[in-house]
């Protein structure tokens, strides 16, 4: 089956499923490593390897129904493409189904953000990056996958960034200007990942660049930063985040597939399910 989890169509249809992957492959400012207009496809191609039942939770999410939509196509033109985003997440929102997006460069959760921007109040950015990507600019393009944080700043001043190892000095600035909520990696290394969740409003959404994790684990992205984070230590930090406020989405973004290089897509596949396992494992819904 050509779906998220490759699953059958008791659990893959459209009209029942509660929750909607949305691949969206949309690369045009990657700065280093390219390839991330392939992130979606590796994804789901990786996902159909993913064992459905999980053992920690003892639960099976796929149940409550994943409806694979078909990936977007682009057409070059940034604010055509970007429209087209955020009008396909707000058809999902409209529909009261929850929301994955697959991507990608890191770019698209601007528009992507704008969807869940116009449905929620109280509403927190989580970002789980490398960088800060708050750039005003970068390479001449304020839409640019370095600039994607600072464009979502505009409408929404409440992020939290959680990992964060690699900035310019005017992001530096910009971050204790505004009092934005970073929380660096050197710090979390040093003293956990506490207080992190008193920043969190009632409703989350969660942006998750794969560069994240330590390149040792997640070597397939554009710029694999040193002093990165491990699998164990972030689930277990997500299980509280998911316990603690209404997560209402979420996307991963910058996978670059490697050639004969399959663990970086199993991971990013399996990323995804734990985190739709996180928000279903009681059942909720959005």
């Amino acid at each position: 089956m050509n779906n998220f989890l490759g699953l059958e169509p008791e659990f893959s249809a459209e009209a029942t499923a509660l929750i909607e992957v949305l691949p969206v492959p949309y690369e045009k400012t990657t700065s280093y490593g390219t390839g991330t207009d392939r992130g979606p496809e590796a994804v789901i191609e990786a996902s159909r390897f993913v064992e459905l039942y999980d053992e920690v939770y003892q639960t099976e999410a796929y149940r409550q129904g994943v409806f694979t939509q078909p990936a977007l196509n682009f057409s070059g033109e940034t604010t055509r493409d970007f429209d087209l985003i955020t009008q396909a997440v707000k058809s999902i929102l409209d529909r009261n189904r929850f929301p994955v997006i697959l991507g990608g460069e890191h770019s698209l959760s601007f528009p992507v953000y704008r969807a869940f921007h116009e449905k929620f109040s109280e509403l927190t950015v989580l970002q789980f990056d490398a960088h800060s990507d708050l750039r005003y600019s970068y390479e001449d393009s304020i839409y640019s996958h370095a600039s994607v944080m600072h464009r979502i700043y505009e409408l929404n001043p409440n992020i939290v960034q959680v990992g964060i190892r690699s900035q310019c000095v005017e992001e530096a600035e910009f971050i204790r200007e505004k009092g934005i909520k970073t929380y660096y990696a050197h710090q979390i290394h040093q003293h956990g990942f506490d207080g992190i969740l008193t920043e969190l409003k009632k409703n989350v959404f969660i942006t998750f660049d794969i560069d994240y994790f330590d390149p040792s684990i997640m070597p397939a992205t554009g710029t694999p930063e040193p002093g990165g984070f491990l699998w164990n230590e972030t689930v277990r930090f997500l299980e509280k985040v998911f316990a603690s406020a209404n997560v209402v989405g979420f996307d991963v973004v910058e996978l670059s597939p490697m050639d004969s290089y399959h663990a970086a897509d199993f991971l990013a596949a399996k990323l995804v399910y734990k985190l739709i396992t996180l928000k279903y494992k009681s059942g909720s819904q959005v």
